[in-house]
């Protein structure tokens, strides 16, 4: 598979530097809603690659969270695809493939603002598991312009003939190193065996692991390449406070009485671990939802949306908010336990700092997630100082339960020889987050 690479600026490979919207060939009705919306200038990712999409190359573009992607590639899709569509069918002219039920109603409420003042309009729908399948069904009668799934529920609608897929113009894959994760792969290779050989197929993310750039070979022809992710988020602030593990939240507390934020989402690594820091910040008097897959998908959607609008100030979310939630304005972002997989650290951080706005990310870590937390920085290029907070410091020894404490080798018996060592099973991360 042949690759042109854009650098990071973008006056490259013919992709000139761009200020305003009206220089990448956006059609008026765009030009004037994006105004209205205050979109004044074009991020690099938009820059990049709204002309290609425009010309009908295929794209592999990996930028920030926070930077733009989704105008990057929603904008040029409904000024391609609208009024387009196959009649006589419930057919469908571009596909959305996302990891989360939050971020696929959140990117088909992106197309919808977008396209606003389109005529026609963009019929967009959004579909995923934890509601009804019939409204889905219902809503999908004549087909769509733009279609935003979750794989499975895909596949359930499919198999039910509620909508065709032989005539889709452009596949999307947003978030595309969780969907190319192995935990995708039966699923996302059902719905590829379904669509047409000649589309335009677009990857986004704001992570690219070497192990899933090989599994993009099958799916781009001859596409462009975008590089973002190492620019510099100048107004995203990161901190570590070394901690006890025993005083995580009350160091927690402290932080967010003093600071008094409006809005904190913190992350932890499981279900239970959200209820049980949500437990403990309620002893502290401090009111804290929680936001995991064990609730009902109507009650995360409002909770979702009253947090937005700053009705709950503390959420407690495992990962499934790391890659759906967009706050404008987000002031700081609170890891209490650290993710498992290292790109999705970037993901958790990435929901402050948006849009050029300031944001904090804090890690909280105790002796335990030390050397987990070095991981971390190594896999993204990245070295923090780790800060005590007065009051709060953390012992220079780890205690005797820690498992990060080294153990004294057992002497073995004479004459027993050598043992092979028991392999531990390996963690599927798309597995285990999709769990969350």
């Amino acid at each position: 598979m042949i690759r042109e690479t854009l650098s990071e600026t973008p006056t490259t490979n013919g992709v000139a530097s761009t200020s305003t919207f009206s220089q990448l060939q956006l059609s008026e009705a765009l030009q004037t809603r994006l105004t209205e919306l205050n979109y004044h200038q074009p991020t690099a990712v938009q820059q990049q690659a709204i002309p290609v999409i425009l010309a009908g190359r295929d794209l592999l573009a990996g930028a920030n969270t926070g930077s733009g992607k989704t105008a990057a590639f929603a904008l040029p899709l409904l000024q391609k695809l609208v009024g387009q569509r196959a009649s006589g069918g419930n057919f469908v002219s571009a596909l959305v493939l996302v990891p989360t039920r939050e971020l696929a109603q959140q990117v088909a409420d992106s197309f919808v603002n977008y396209g606003a003042g389109l005529k026609p309009r963009a019929k967009v729908q959004a579909v995923y598991g934890g509601v009804s399948i019939n409204t889905q069904m219902l809503a999908l009668r004549g087909g769509v312009d733009v279609l935003v799934a979750t794989p499975g529920r895909l596949l359930d609608l499919l198999s039910s003939n509620a909508l065709k897929l032989d005539k889709l113009q452009a596949l999307v894959l947003d978030e595309a190193d969780r969907m190319l994760n192995l935990g995708f792969t039966e699923e996302l290779n059902q719905i590829l065996s379904l669509l047409p050989k000649q589309k335009q197929t677009l990857l986004f993310s704001a992570t690219f692991p070497e192990e899933v750039r090989a599994l993009t070979q099958g799916l781009l022809n001859n596409p462009l390449e975008i590089q973002l992710q190492n620019e510099e988020q100048q107004t995203l602030t990161q901190k570590v406070y070394t901690v006890n593990r025993d005083r995580k939240t009350a160091l927690l507390a402290e932080l967010i009485n003093t600071h008094q934020w409006q809005q904190v989402l913190v992350f932890a690594s499981a279900k239970n671990s959200c209820n049980r820091v949500a437990q403990k910040l309620a002893k502290q008097g401090i009111t804290a939802e929680v936001f995991h897959s064990d609730k009902a998908q109507g009650t995360r959607t409002r909770l979702l949306e009253a947090f937005k609008r700053g009705e709950v100030t503390v959420l407690v979310a495992t990962d499934i908010a790391a890659r759906g939630i967009d706050i404008d304005k987000l002031p700081v972002v609170i890891n209490y336990e650290l993710p498992r997989s290292p790109a999705d650290y970037m993901h958790r951080i990435g929901r402050s700092g948006r849009a050029g706005e300031a944001g904090e990310a804090i890690s909280l870590i105790s002796h335990e997630d030390y050397h987990h937390f070095k991981i971390i920085e190594k896999k993204n290029k990245i070295r923090l100082d780790r800060l005590q907070y007065v009051g709060f410091e953390a012992d220079d020894e780890a205690p005797e339960d820690c498992p990060s404490r080294q153990q004294k080798p057992v002497a073995k018996p004479e004459g027993t020889g050598k043992k092979k060592r028991k392999k531990l099973p390996k963690i599927n991360e798309a597995l285990w987050a999709k769990k969350s």
